[in-house]
């Protein structure tokens, strides 16, 4: 049960919230991620992703012990940690949001994983499938789980607490499909490239039968009225923010209404050949019935862009460390697909202290890259940045200057 004190915690956090979302630095980003989404921004945005490194800035903020009332303490102060304390571009939303917790179990398989003892940042997926030739039976229509209870069970208790101060509301954000990850989580990786090689027909149609089934989970889920626009201020996967006025904010959702997020990181050794030839039809049948999508996490994108090229429908694309920058910002220019380069978390999280000269030169030369892109820069997958928050809002800090310095010259 919430005490009344943990109540009054989350009260206060609750008019914080709305005091910093109604604020007109919170409102001017806003505009600007709605005029940055289309492409029409005049800067590039900024986010750095704190999701890894909770434990180091909020955890130590929290007061309640109950675990509905910390779980929701734990939302708010993340909805308005970075505008508050990091002054990066992430937006802060005038409610609070949830979303449905929804499942789909790929092939009907309970995926099975092993974590480090570390929060689980090490994970070993248990292979359930070794020849993918012999062992076709096994791969069986997927299930899907439409869990409502601790839905309503959290929305219930958010309301309760707060609602008469900040509106609490059931929100859409962007879905994802990420097939090739699904199958190496049911064969490994080396099972899965070997499989590629061996047994290439029996790939494109365990592909397939996941992309019908990923279409008819979301069919489902938008005929149960759980599917909600995703115009908002949610979350568009890899750090991004949904915020767009090319897509409907009210009323019921359709697929070819909301954001879509894909990737294939799993196949970044496989030829572009191969790739376009086994596995890009899956994704495809996926992604072009969608409103927006955003595709890439860490795969080099450069080798898939022949296939991505192809989507009408494509908004963002991942520009990871391992991206050939200069080839992207060759072939995204003047076009309506923003250049979402994800700078390396090294420079935050792996020495104590920046390296300022060399974070510089880093952003400078993502900046000279995509100087005809729109862009945004996204810091993620940062697991620490040594109890040093001072450091992280250097980080943004130098980001801005670089900003000012080339994209203003």
């Amino acid at each position: 049960m919430i005490s009344q004190k943990e109540r009054e915690r989350l009260r206060e956090l609750a008019r914080r919230q709305l005091e910093i979302a109604n604020s007109e630095k919170n409102l001017k980003r806003t505009r600007e991620w709605i005029a940055h989404n289309a492409c029409r921004g005049e800067r590039p945005m900024i986010h750095l992703e704190i999701d890894n490194f909770t434990q180091e800035v909020l955890f130590p903020e929290m007061q309640c012990e109950d675990p509905m009332a910390r779980r929701i303490e734990e939302r708010l102060l993340h909805n308005f940690y970075n505008m508050q304390v990091l002054d990066d571009d992430k937006v802060v939303a005038p409610y609070f949001g949830v979303w449905w917790d929804l499942e789909l179990r790929p092939w009907g398989f309970d995926v099975l994983k092993d974590v480090d003892a570390n929060g689980g940042i090490g994970q070993h997926f248990r292979e359930q499938v070794e020849e993918l030739g012999e062992e076709m039976d096994k791969f069986r229509p997927s299930r899907f789980r439409l869990e409502t209870e601790k839905t309503n069970e959290y929305f219930k208790a958010a309301q309760d607490a707060f609602g008469d101060i900040l509106p609490v509301k059931h929100t859409g954000k962007s879905l994802t499909c990420w097939l090739t990850q699904d199958l190496v989580h049911i064969m490994g990786m080396q099972n899965m490239c070997y499989a590629l090689y061996d047994y290439p027909d029996q790939i494109k149609q365990v592909l397939n039968q996941l992309a019908d089934d990923y279409l008819k989970f979301f069919q489902d889920w938008q005929d149960s009225g759980l599917l909600y626009p995703t115009a908002g201020y949610e979350e568009c996967n890899q750090g991004s923010i949904c915020l767009t006025d090319e897509l409907p904010s009210e009323g019921p959702a359709t697929l070819d209404k909301v954001w879509l997020h894909m990737d294939s990181q799993e196949t970044i050794n496989v030829s572009q050949e191969m790739f376009e030839t086994l596995i890009w039809d899956s994704y495809k049948k996926v992604a072009d019935r969608f409103g927006l999508v955003s595709f890439g996490c860490c795969d080099p994108l450069e080798r898939l862009w022949p296939c991505l090229s192809q989507l009408k429908n494509l908004r963002k694309a991942s520009i990871s460390p391992w991206t050939n920058e200069a080839f992207m910002g060759e072939v995204l220019a003047g076009k309506k697909i923003i250049y979402q380069r994800k700078p390396s978390p090294n420079y935050l999280g792996v020495d104590e202290k920046l390296n300022e000269e060399a974070w510089r030169s880093h952003i400078m030369t993502t900046l000279e890259h995509a100087k005809n892109c729109t862009v945004e820069l996204t810091i993620r997958d940062v697991y620490t940045i040594h109890n040093n928050v001072d450091k992280a809002k250097r980080c943004v800090e130098i980001m801005r200057e670089c900003i000012a310095d080339k994209w203003n010259a």
